[in-house]
């Protein structure tokens, strides 16, 4: 039976999760794939460092790109996260004609021109299952199961800790600083929580997302990205009694301008389905000609999950064998055109406008005559009334309009002398599969 020789680089969450199932399936992959898979080597930064997974000392080196040059290794894993020296260790990996397995979400959305067209040079093998969903199967799914469809939506939930945090907030009335706490002391937050609470781990993977599911190149940077930061506990509390959730979305659709791509928290009606994906879980809602919406749920990070979806792209490599050049169609997919992206300007939406006011007659005349002016319709309006004189919150809800309208529009209200602070804008998705 033929031995694959594996190079891990990261022995991380990801790696160990990982060289945990390669071991613990290896009797069950060997009869699947007909073939053995051998992790050769293992990458760290630390020789030194304690570790829950133990391995054989002679497997670990600190020199990650020995591992790359080794004429030995068949398949590269690349788990280290980051972009310099994770770029650096796969073109190498490449331009020596190895297969290459890699997680790394920022790698491919800021890079991906570069990655993908290099794996067609050399016609190797580029998988990357784990970069968007973790442990869900949604480029598999993109590649194979709906494959016979012109995809024309997605609406994704794909950042587990801002997922996490929202829910603390919408079901035990927490505020965010108290909920992303709590996230960081469950394991579901780093130290520095940025990239996820900023949209930027999202933003990355829904770049993934674009090129496979609209098939082209698309600029990282093209798609509009906001955080949930500024997300307080009364827009939870007010967006309830409209009927809605506040979720952190990743969407892109097909628009008139181009292709609509955005991060974005969102109000979502109670009853969609994916304003009921709680907690840390992950889920992404496709949309395709022929077959309707289908819904991809499940854990989207972690250590197991994700290397689960590791070890599935090494079984693809594996079943049609690592001395043949790859099938690199989805690969081509990604390259061969230039993707329009729409400016977040141009789209129309409806909006959820917060504004802190000082409670006196005639203030929401004054709001609703400078959103007449720039053609914003209301359809709802909460007034908390308090004493004559004191600040409190005014909530409305439009028809849909224009982003540049509403933006244009809240930056006249924001200089009213009756408003005080920046005002809340979230934009409202209407659409319900359920």
């Amino acid at each position: 039976m033929q031995t694959i020789k594996i190079g891990l680089l990261g022995f991380g969450q990801i790696g160990s999760g990982c060289y945990t199932l390669l071991k613990m399936r290896s009797r069950d992959l060997a009869q699947q794939c007909g073939v053995r898979f051998q992790v050769k080597k293992i990458a760290v930064r630390n020789l030194r460092k304690k570790r829950q997974v133990k391995v054989p000392a002679g497997l670990l080196t600190t020199d990650a790109m020995s591992i790359v040059r080794d004429p030995d290794i068949d398949i590269v894993v690349e788990l280290i996260g980051g972009v310099t020296d994770a770029r650096k260790l796969v073109r190498e990996a490449l331009l020596r004609g190895k297969h290459v397995v890699t997680a790394n979400k920022a790698l491919l959305a800021e890079h991906g021109d570069e990655i993908f067209e290099l794996a067609c040079r050399r016609k190797s093998w580029l998988l990357f299952e784990a970069s968007v969903g973790g442990g869900i199967p949604v480029i598999k799914a993109l590649r194979e199961g709906l494959v016979a469809n012109r995809i024309d939506s997605i609406h994704s939930i794909i950042n587990g800790t801002s997922n996490y945090i929202l829910t603390r907030m919408s079901e035990d009335h927490m505020d965010f600083s108290e909920a992303l706490k709590l996230a960081q002391a469950k394991g579901y937050a780093e130290a520095d929580p940025r990239l996820d609470i900023e949209g930027i781990d999202a933003q990355h993977k829904l770049a993934i997302l674009v090129r496979f599911a609209f098939g082209g190149r698309v600029k990282f940077k093209d798609i509009h990205c906001e955080g949930i930061a500024t997300i307080r506990k009364e827009d939870i509390e007010f967006a309830e009694e409209f009927g809605y959730r506040i979720k952190l979305l990743a969407i892109a659709k097909r628009g008139h301008t181009g292709i609509e791509a955005r991060v974005q928290p969102t109000l979502l009606p109670k009853e969609h389905i994916l304003a009921n994906v709680n907690g840390a879980f992950n889920a992404v809602l496709l949309r395709g000609d022929a077959v309707g919406d289908v819904l991809l749920y499940g854990r989207g990070a972690g250590s197991l999950p994700t290397a689960s979806a590791v070890v599935s792209d090494l079984v693809d490599i594996a079943k049609r064998g690592t001395d043949r050049f790859a099938d690199l169609t989805l690969v081509m997919r990604a390259i061969r055109s230039e993707l329009r992206v729409a400016s977040i300007s141009t789209i129309l939406s409806r909006y959820y406008l917060r504004f802190h006011i000082t409670d006196q007659p005639g203030v929401l005349s004054k709001i609703s005559h400078v959103l007449g002016k720039y053609g914003i319709s209301i359809s709802d309006c909460v007034q908390k009334i308090r004493s004559q004189g004191s600040v409190v919150p005014l909530i409305l809800l439009t028809h849909e309009a224009p982003e540049r309208s509403v933006r244009e529009a809240i930056g006249v209200i924001d200089r009213l002398r009756v408003v005080r602070g920046p005002s809340q804008v979230i934009r409202i998705e209407s659409g319900s599969p359920q």
